[in-house]
C-alpha cells in the first residue's frame, strides 16, 4: 500500500473516531442532565454549588454564612440542590447542633468514551504519544471499525 493511501485511510479513520467520539459524548447520560440542571439553577444556587464542589464538602450551618444569605435560604438552596441530584446531605452534629453537611454528589465516569473495541486508549498514561505507533494506529482503526 503507498503512502499516499495510508495518509488517505488515516485521514477516514480520523473523521470516523471524531463521530464516533461526538455520538459517544452526545450519548453520555451523565454529561448531558448535568449540564442541564446547572443551566437550571439560579444565580444563588450556582453560588451554592460552586462554594460545595471547592470545599469538596461544608456544614449547612457554615454554608450559608459563607454564601451571606439568611438560614432559611441557605436551607432552600441546599435542598434544590440535593433534590437535582447535585449534592448529598447528610445528618451530623457540628459545634453541638443538629446540622448537615453538604458535598458534591459522585459523578459517574463512563469509560467506554475512551475504548475502541476492547481497546483502552493508548493514550492513557502516556506523557507523550506517538501518532505513528502501531497501538495509536490500531486503536483508531478499531474506533473506525466499531461504526460499521
Amino acid at each position: 500500500m503507498g503512502w499516499s493511501r495510508w495518509i488517505e485511510l488515516i485521514g477516514v479513520a480520523a473523521a470516523t473516531a471524531r463521530k464516533a467520539s461526538f455520538k459517544r459524548l452526545a450519548g453520555a447520560h451523565y454529561c448531558m442532565s448535568v449540564s442541564e440542571l446547572e443551566a437550571d439553577l439560579s444565580e444563588d444556587e450556582h453560588a451554592g454549588l460552586e462554594l460545595i464542589r471547592e470545599t469538596g464538602g461544608i456544614h449547612q450551618s457554615d454554608f450559608w454564612k459563607e454564601l451571606d444569605v439568611s438560614s432559611r435560604k441557605g436551607s432552600r438552596i441546599a435542598e434544590a440542590l440535593e433534590d437535582s441530584g447535585l449534592i448529598q446531605r447528610s445528618d451530623t452534629v457540628y459545634d453541638g447542633h443538629n446540622t448537615y453537611y453538604l458535598e458534591p454528589a459522585p459523578r459517574d465516569l463512563n469509560f467506554s468514551l475512551l475504548m475502541a473495541g476492547d481497546m483502552l486508549s493508548p493514550f492513557i498514561g502516556e506523557e507523550e504519544v506517538d501518532a505513528q505507533a502501531d497501538a495509536f494506529s490500531q486503536w483508531m482503526m478499531n474506533l473506525a471499525y466499531e461504526e460499521y
